[in-house]
């Protein structure tokens, strides 16, 4: 797989203080990359980096196998912490003043609205959006310009479960349809495995693992494994377990239904 981005020993510092320490990652052209890690982690600063919107102290960014980094970055959408939105303006107005930085047209604009569900919002100001749809025109407003990267921080942190689901269907819509490759930053493991390939985990400003999808859903497994060489105990044995079984199937559907 070729690569869209990858760092080389990252260190970023304030003051004594080292917020990414020599952060070696890959995410390759069509992940969907989960960065997991609890809040004040490092994840932000670190996209920061790659954005161009702080500089490391040590270390290597190459972005889409060694272009120019000021050449790169146009090719990379990004929300960071919050979408930054007029609220006296709607959806389409706000995407508009954006088009100008980017040189999209007007029919991108729409076509990039209808796509996200907010093409029939009309004359509705943006500071009468919900917290989902301000997520949505955020993701909207990153989509000009084509990007082949989107990096997107916390874009479901605070949202309904409704929101949530439709931020997480975006991302795979973008994914498979757009063919958009993804750097998603949680510190909420659990939603973001419904649509990661991929995952890093940084502590403390230290990336301590990375693994796929299958990989981690492999070692999270549980396994019993019980092995009896004598017949009549495991004769016993196993009706002991097959009673087990149908209390432990009982009370699962118990906790299910409540």
């Amino acid at each position: 797989m070729s690569a869209i981005l990858s760092t080389q020993n990252l260190v970023k510092k304030y003051g004594y203080k080292i917020v990414s320490n020599n952060i070696s990652l890959t995410i390759n052209k069509g992940d969907i990359y989960g960065f997991v890690g609890k809040n004040g982690a490092g994840k932000t600063t670190f996209m920061r980096q790659v954005l161009g919107l702080a500089f490391p102290d040590s270390g290597e960014i190459t972005l889409f196998g060694g272009e120019p980094l000021n050449t790169a970055r146009k090719k990379i959408g990004s929300l960071i912490e919050f979408p930054s939105i007029y609220k006296n303006c709607t959806a389409y107005e706000n995407m508009k003043r954006m088009a100008i930085l980017t040189g999209s047209s007007d029919k991108s604009v729409r076509k990039i609205l209808d796509f996200v569900g907010l093409g029939n919002t009309g004359n509705k100001k943006a500071g009468q959006f919900s917290l989902g749809m301000r997520q949505r025109l955020g993701i909207a407003m990153a989509l000009l310009g084509n990007p082949e990267l989107l990096i997107l921080d916390e874009p479901i942190n605070g949202l309904d479960p409704t929101g949530i689901m439709e931020i997480r269907d975006l991302i795979i819509r973008l994914n498979t349809e757009k063919k958009i490759t993804f750097m998603i930053s949680s510190h909420l493991l659990e939603e973001l495995s419904k649509i990661a390939t991929r995952y890093g985990f940084i502590h403390d400003g230290k990336l301590i693992e990375e693994i796929s999808a299958v990989e981690l859903s492999q070692k999270c497994s549980d396994r019993v494994l019980i092995v009896l060489t004598i017949r009549k105990k495991r004769r016993r044995f196993y009706q002991k377990l097959c009673r087990l079984n149908r209390y432990i199937f009982i009370i699962n559907l118990f906790i299910l239904t409540q």
